[in-house]
């Protein structure tokens, strides 16, 4: 893969990326996946670190921040890793995105998947999904030759983002390959409050789903387990390999930009990708 002007293919440091989460999970050493922070970036107000000031990691482009900031934050970002990534424009569904040959990385031009997950088999395409509550959840197979990227909030989830993206692997790898997931930081069950009718989303496809709900403190109203829903769904799609970071993003206001704590805020991004070296 070709890297966008001023990226050097060789820059793979990922302890560039400031204030980085780095997944511990089983994959192969040429899996690379990391998850960014509010931190490390130019954006400043809503955008910016906690405060306002200057110094977000903002890599949204849809979120009201300054199209010359998120296109730095986005260069900055891929000059740690050795290529731009895949964004996608992200739309709470369940569609994925299938990336089957190295594309031309850094295009300005090039439109932006309209998906919510994306898997590849292709060495040096970064996968990416921003979030700002919603769960990030990369893949892996274990033999370290397929991996993906999903966006699930509860709509994603309920509507079968995490096994669609499960199906779209075993397509590219086998249909017995062994997958591997990382659970992000999103909202966590302190901080969700959802309605019956979600409730109800979830337990009328699987009755066990009730477990990860508590009763709210208002009548018709529930605290939702985002990361517990995606390891049920994981579970009953045969994905064994289930970590992750539960770091809830509202409560951390210094290191995450959450959408139900502040409204207008920035996005971090999630990324997975095997290394092409």
């Amino acid at each position: 893969m070709t890297p966008p002007a001023g990226v050097q293919s060789a820059a793979r440091d990922r302890s560039r990326v400031a204030g980085a989460i780095v997944p511990q999970w089983a994959a192969p050493a040429r899996v690379r996946a990391l998850s960014t922070t509010r931190r490390g970036g130019v954006s400043e107000g809503a955008w910016g670190l906690l405060g306002g000031a200057p110094g977000g990691l903002n890599l949204g482009a849809r979120c009201g921040d300054e199209p010359a900031a998120v296109e730095q934050n986005r260069r900055r970002l891929a000059q740690a890793v050795g290529s731009m990534p895949l964004w996608l424009e992200q739309v709470h569904g369940n569609v994925v995105h299938r990336v089957v040959a190295a594309r031309a990385a850094g295009t300005p031009d090039a439109p932006e998947p309209r998906a919510d997950a994306s898997v590849t088999d292709v060495p040096g395409v970064v996968l990416a999904v921003l979030t700002a509550d919603c769960l990030p959840v990369l893949f892996a197979d274990a033999k370290g030759r397929v991996v993906g990227a999903a966006h699930a909030g509860w709509r994603g989830l309920a509507e079968g983002v995490l096994e669609r993206t499960v199906s779209a692997m075993r397509d590219l790898a086998t249909p017995d390959a062994r997958l591997l997931a990382w659970l992000g930081p999103a909202i966590g069950p302190g901080a969700f409050e959802v309605g019956d009718e979600v409730r109800e989303r979830f337990c009328d496809v699987d009755a066990l789903a009730a477990q990860a709900f508590a009763a709210g403190a208002r009548r018709g109203k529930w605290l939702a387990d985002l990361h517990a829903l995606a390891r049920m769904r994981l579970a009953r799609a045969g994905v064994r390999g289930v970590t992750g970071a539960a770091r809830c993003t509202v409560q951390n206001a210094a290191d995450f930009y959450s959408y139900r704590r502040d409204g207008r805020c920035g996005r971090m991004a999630s990324l997975v990708w095997v290394d092409s070296l």
